[in-house]
């Protein structure tokens, strides 16, 4: 493999995104705590990092923002705008959810199942009110904002620490981990989404056409005991 520095990616593990009182819920959400766990303090990593939505109460994929009938939780879909100046005719369409991991709030917060104190860094994203993002690297448009959408360049984070290759675990496998994988690999490093560290809004199908997008993107879909995993034993 040549060079190899690993770093791992928790992925927006949130009280919003677990049962049983979280706002988008992932079913068993929080029933991979104990692998991420194992993976954060038990493993060699030259970083390990924890992503948050970090969401203002105007964000644009709160269905709440939109007036009806178009502004319905998990079914409507509105028209999103590239937020930078001369690119607003760029377009995409945005899928609204319930209100979520507003900053500050507890939906927010990381799950107490985490052992944060095995975290070295924590990501705060999605802070742009006017756009979407799942990925802790861009927005959905691809932009970098570090002022705006996220508070920290995690790409130029991982190349001062000459990290190579990224571990991905977390909520959720189809929206948040996906993204993040797949533009970890757009920033240069090799990216392995571990199976068994994540769960989907979508479970069963849902993850087996992740699984495929992740594939053909370059992403490699580990098993948690497998010997990628079993070579970062501290």
């Amino acid at each position: 493999m040549g060079d190899f520095v690993p770093a791992l990616l928790v992925v927006d593990m949130q009280e919003d995104f677990c049962p049983p009182n979280g706002a988008l819920a992932v079913e068993n959400g929080r029933s991979i705590a104990p692998i991420i766990n194992d993976l954060l303090c038990n493993r060699r990593f030259a970083i390990r990092v924890a992503t948050q939505d970090w969401h203002p109460k105007d964000h644009i994929s709160f269905a709440v923002n939109h007036p009806p009938p178009n502004n319905l939780p998990f079914e409507s879909f509105i028209t999103m705008s590239n937020p930078v100046p001369g690119k607003e005719t760029q377009t995409k369409p945005q899928q609204l959810w319930p209100v979520h991991c507003v900053a500050g709030t507890e939906g927010a917060s990381m799950i107490p199942e985490i052992k944060t104190d095995c975290v070295d860094l924590f990501v705060k994203k999605g802070m742009d009110p006017g756009v979407e993002m799942y990925s802790v690297f861009a927005d959905a448009f691809g932009n970098v904002d570090s002022t705006k959408s996220v508070d920290t360049d995690l790409k130029a984070v991982l190349k001062g620490k000459n990290v190579t290759d990224v571990f991905i675990a977390g909520l959720a496998g189809d929206y948040c981990v996906k993204c993040t994988a797949i533009d970890a690999i757009k920033a240069g490093f090799r990216a392995w989404v571990i199976e068994e560290g994540t769960l989907c809004v979508v479970p069963g199908l849902g993850w087996e056409k992740t699984k495929e997008e992740l594939e053909e993107d370059g992403v490699h879909v580990i098993h948690v005991d497998g010997p990628e995993i079993d070579m970062l034993r501290a």
